[in-house]
């Protein structure tokens, strides 16, 4: 390969490299989270979610990248964040949880399918929302994302073992006084702001994956917290490399080619831990 198609490359995909290398970690993270709550469509039920509070928008008449669409996004979504903080307490009553996550991404689903069916080009709008355009994002979407994720990172940091005790042993926070429903809803709402800001350039499909494939590639692998984000963080970036190389050189749909990659990786790390176990 000769030096100008290295130049030509490098200026097709520095930004999306950049974008899966430098926001997926935060993903991870929340994934770990999603993981050890065994709830595991709560970040794809909130991203459709988001997807039908931007389809609710370009009903209205906006545009996708209105500002006012992704207003009009989070306020959705943050309402779902606020029942599946409720709805933890439904399991007391015998309702799982998960089975609220799930009714209310089958229900976003359809009602997604519905709002598009009335907009002009709705069809190529709702592939747009699944698969997003990560391959067209730009150093200011980057710059602006990183900062947002930096920022909500402080946060998880800061009540880092608040989250954690609540995510794996929920019965010892509330004997220790924590309002697990407040924190909760502080979690999810936090946790809803992200996949809001990344649906939006890379739509619903790949925002699950790099929340959920690294995260039980971690916890596969190893045990603790600093472990399982060290073997997520390397997963998200072995897979957004061979997913990008993929969608380069092989002409394929971006965020596809990345979702497929983790996929791929899952198979490895299962393969290599029966191995191990073996």
């Amino acid at each position: 390969m000769t030096g100008v198609d290295l130049e030509v490359v490098w200026a097709v995909m520095k930004w999306p490299l950049a974008a899966c290398l430098v926001l997926p970690p935060l993903l991870v993270y929340m994934g770990l989270h999603v993981v050890k709550r065994e709830v595991i469509f709560v970040d794809l039920a909130l991203a459709q979610v988001a997807t039908l509070g931007t389809s609710v928008a370009m009903l209205m008449g906006y545009d996708f990248h209105d500002r006012i669409a992704f207003w009009i996004s989070l306020g959705v979504t943050f309402l779902a964040a606020a029942l599946f903080s409720w709805s933890r307490a439904s399991e007391k009553r015998g309702v799982p949880q998960e089975a609220i996550i799930g009714i209310t991404f089958v229900v976003a689903a359809a009602a997604v399918i519905l709002v598009l069916s009335r907009v002009a080009g709705g069809k190529e709008e709702l592939e747009h929302l699944l698969t997003g355009d990560i391959l067209n994002v730009t150093g200011a979407d980057v710059g602006q994302r990183a900062a947002l994720f930096a920022a909500i990172a402080v946060f998880y940091a800061a009540f880092h073992g608040r989250f954690a005790l609540i995510s794996t042993d929920p019965a010892a926070a509330e004997a220790q006084g924590v309002s697990v429903r407040l924190w909760d809803f502080l979690f999810y709402a936090a946790f809803a702001l992200v996949v809001v800001s990344f649906v939006r350039v890379a739509g619903v499909l790949l925002t699950f994956a790099y929340l959920i494939v690294p995260a039980v590639c971690g916890v596969t692998l190893a045990d603790g917290w600093a472990r399982h984000l060290t073997i997520g963080w390397g997963v998200a970036a072995a897979a957004s490399l061979v997913g990008l190389a993929a969608s380069y050189f092989m002409d394929l749909p971006t965020g596809a080619a990345i979702v497929c990659a983790c996929g791929l990786a899952l198979l490895l790390v299962s393969f290599a831990a029966a191995v191990r176990r073996a």
